[in-house]
């Protein structure tokens, strides 16, 4: 049995068929997904697949969704985040994190957005899922300051050093599409140096579609039921049974929750 440790169910791109592609994803093995929404308007969608399809779901303000065209949060919006933390009760926060990648990306207002998300994930106690573009070394000096209780580096592509700062504060590493192209190099080297307890799989979907579905930076819908053969394709390259490493996964997932 697999989790999809990074997901974006609610995405509009799975409003035609979402029950299809939950249906799916159990035929293959799925036993559970993580949901993530990126913005407060995304909420009330990440609420009702939780109730209908019995997700881990997160709340969390994307750094994408913070600057840019159609991506303006004001900053009560995190006043608007605690309530719905409160309320809801949440598995984790997120999606989260700094990207510096993006154009006329403003540093400080992701900083600033960063901090306070997670100053709502130590104050109830609830892991983080991380988005990490460029901006490995910003999110560990705020993680070392602000403890919170581990999580999830998602898509990561760091480097060696990096990667064990992550495993040092208790965060597990997410791999997926991207680590089945052969020649994503400086991710499958990390997929087979990080330790086994810290590496969990996901397919960001709707996103990074794995190689079986297209070429790299292809517009493919991925979707969680793909989980299932991109963590055999990840076994493969740690040299492990797919079941083994399917179990081990799995249960690197659950413990970053409460039981």
């Amino acid at each position: 049995m697999w989790i999809d440790s990074h997901c974006h169910l609610d995405a509009p791109e799975f409003d035609a068929d979402r029950d299809d592609v939950v249906s799916r994803a159990r035929e293959a093995g799925v036993e559970a997904i993580i949901n993530l929404p990126g913005h407060i308007d995304h909420f009330a969608q990440a609420k009702l697949t939780r109730e209908r399809y019995g997700c881990i779901t997160g709340f969390g303000i994307h750094p994408m969704w913070i600057a840019g065209p159609g991506g303006v949060s004001a900053r009560e919006h995190i006043a608007v985040l605690r309530d719905w933390v409160e309320r809801e009760k949440p598995d984790l926060i997120g999606e989260i994190g700094l990207d510096f990648f993006i154009p006329n990306f403003n540093q400080a207002e992701q900083e600033w957005f960063y901090v306070e998300q997670l100053k709502i994930a130590r104050d109830f106690d609830l892991p983080v899922s991380l988005h990490v573009r460029r901006s490995q070394d910003h999110l560990l000096k705020h993680l070392r300051r602000i403890k919170v209780r581990g999580g999830f580096a998602h898509a990561f592509n760091g480097s060696q050093q990096q990667a064990e700062a992550f495993v040092k504060l208790g965060f597990c590493l997410g791999f997926g599409g991207t680590a089945t192209f052969p020649q994503a190099n400086n991710v499958r080297r990390l997929l087979r140096d990080v330790p086994l307890e810290n590496i969990v799989v996901e397919t960001d979907a709707p996103d990074i579609p794995p190689s079986f579905l297209g070429t790299m930076g292809s517009r493919a819908r991925n979707a969680p039921e793909h989980v299932a053969r991109i963590g055999a394709m990840l076994a493969e390259a740690r040299g492990m049974s797919v079941e083994a490493f399917a179990e081990v996964t799995t249960s690197n997932v659950r413990r970053n929750f409460r039981a």
